[in-house]
């Protein structure tokens, strides 16, 4: 049996179990998904995916002001009876723009 070497991480639990089950459903544990990985990594020369941040657009940072707006109470929120109402102010709201 070849050598091998114990890593630790830490997690949350909740995570793990997530993963785990997701790993299983396709035939592969945890243990052996941490060794692909470290073997893309050796193979990118690097972590093997794209490690960014994602900068949300002018128009969602829009959305977010206008939410956090609604949450503080600055601007009432809108309530409707119905989902048809909800989608006839919406579609309304398409046509003035």
């Amino acid at each position: 049996m070849a050598k091998t070497a114990v890593i630790n991480v830490r997690t949350e639990p909740e995570i793990k179990s997530q993963v785990e089950n997701l790993y299983k459903s396709m035939g592969v544990s945890l243990s052996d998904a941490i060794n692909m990985f470290l073997y893309k990594s050796i193979d990118f020369r690097g972590l093997p995916f794209e490690l960014c941040r994602e900068i949300p657009n002018d128009e969602t940072i829009a959305a977010m002001r206008e939410a956090e707006d609604i949450l503080s109470g600055k601007i009432p929120s809108k309530s409707y009876s119905s989902f048809k109402e909800m989608l006839d102010d919406a579609l309304a709201d398409d046509e003035e723009e």
